[in-house]
C-alpha cells in the first residue's frame, strides 16, 4: 500500500505533459507520414510527370492521376508529360506510403501536416491545387514557356534519398 502510494505523490508532484492544442503544436517524429504534398524543381516545375505509378502502387485505390502532353509553349514539368489532373480520396488513403515509393521523380511525399478534417465527402477528394507546394523563391509558376529542346529527359539525374 505504501509502495502505491509513493507513486501517487511522485506522479503528483511531476510537471504535467499537457500541451494547448491549438496553440502548441506537437512536434511529429521524422518518420511521420501526414498529408499528401507534390513537390517542384527550384526552378518552379513540378516534379510528378504523370506517370500514374502512385496510382498503381495505392492498395486503397485512393489516388486518380490524369496525364497530358507538355508543349514547349507550355511546360508544366521537365518530361514529356504532367498530372492534368492529381486527386486523393483521403477518406480511403490508408498513409501507408506506397505512393511514396513508387514515385520516379519524389513528387509526392507524405508530409508532416496532421490536421485532418472533413465536413463533407467533397471536401475530402484533394485536388492537385490543394497538395501542389507554392513556387519556390526565384522560381517561375507554371505554365512556363521554354526553348525548345531544353528538357529532354522526363527524369532528371537524382541524388540517393535522403531520410
Amino acid at each position: 500500500m505504501f509502495k502505491g502510494l509513493l507513486t501517487t505523490l511522485k506522479e503528483w508532484a511531476s510537471k504535467p505533459v499537457t500541451i494547448s492544442y491549438p496553440e502548441e503544436k506537437r512536434p511529429v517524429r521524422p518518420r511521420f507520414k501526414g498529408r499528401h504534398e507534390l513537390k517542384r524543381y527550384e526552378n518552379g516545375l513540378e516534379k510528378c510527370i504523370g506517370c500514374s505509378l502512385c496510382a498503381a502502387a495505392c492498395p486503397a485505390d485512393a489516388i486518380f492521376v490524369e496525364a497530358a502532353e507538355n508543349t514547349d509553349d507550355e511546360r508544366y514539368s521537365p518530361g514529356e508529360r504532367y498530372a492534368r489532373v492529381y486527386e486523393i480520396n483521403m477518406l480511403r488513403c490508408i498513409f501507408c506510403g506506397f505512393c511514396e515509393d513508387a514515385c520516379p521523380t519524389e513528387a509526392i511525399v507524405l508530409g508532416d501536416q496532421y490536421e485532418l478534417s472533413f465536413t463533407t465527402r467533397q471536401s475530402a477528394i484533394y485536388t492537385k491545387d490543394m497538395l501542389l507546394e507554392p513556387v519556390p523563391e526565384g522560381g517561375k509558376p507554371t505554365p512556363q514557356k521554354t526553348e525548345p529542346g531544353v528538357y529532354t529527359r522526363a527524369v532528371p539525374a537524382m541524388k540517393d534519398p535522403q531520410d
